[in-house]
């Protein structure tokens, strides 16, 4: 037997259904200004496009570090028009860096969601439903940075403001949350279930 085809039989046996969880959006939150920070709101209005009048609405963007296989600044597609977080993970980064808290609205995050255990560890293709209808597809795993570490530096006071730069990119891997964009529009409220099917995995 082909060693090629052996490999595809073994992954085949390791495959892990589809499964279903629920959540709770904690918060819902908004850039409308120049910097990436984003406030609370009571609800999210989703288009095509992203969150109306958010920073990250659009169809495409700039493609930028996270690209390096495109010239910096090429128009590519959006996928990351909302970005999502976990409590209890920012619990977690906050811990790891020795301050209060890590609040959403420092990393730019537009929704928080409850109850989803290892939220950032959720595989692309995950489908997030609300109860107007409106549904997100996870992208990926958000890569933590400087630029949300030196925000998070400013807005909790850190002595040593480089210190606190450089560690939320160390501390916060696999923690930061995730980018999505969505697949249906609708709106997002503040305290409404959320429904996650999450798609089969496999290791390819």
């Amino acid at each position: 037997m082909p060693m090629q085809h052996v490999l595809f039989e073994d992954a085949a046996r390791k495959i892990i259904p589809a499964r279903k969880l629920e959540g709770t959006v904690a918060g819902v939150y908004r850039a409308g200004g120049a910097h990436f920070e984003t406030e609370a709101v009571d609800e999210l209005v989703l288009g095509f496009e992203g969150i109306a009048g958010d920073l990250h609405a659009g169809w495409t963007r700039r493609s930028g570090s996270r690209e390096p296989w495109y010239k910096r600044g090429t128009e590519m597609r959006n996928e990351r028009q909302l970005t999502l977080v976990a409590p209890s993970e920012l619990a977690l980064v906050a811990s790891a860096m020795a301050i209060r808290s890590v609040e959403p609205e420092w990393l730019g995050a537009n929704l928080s969601l409850d109850g989803i255990p290892h939220l950032s560890m959720l595989p692309s293709g995950t489908l997030i439903f609300f109860e107007s209808g409106a549904t997100l597809k996870v992208d990926a795993q958000n890569g933590p940075c400087r630029d949300a570490g030196r925000q998070i530096a400013l807005r909790a006071r850190i002595d040593d403001p480089q210190k606190g730069e450089l560690l939320f990119p160390r501390v916060a891997k696999r923690l930061r949350g995730l980018v999505a964009w969505v697949e249906r529009p609708g709106t997002i409220r503040r305290g409404e279930t959320a429904k996650l099917r999450i798609p089969e995995q496999w290791i390819y």
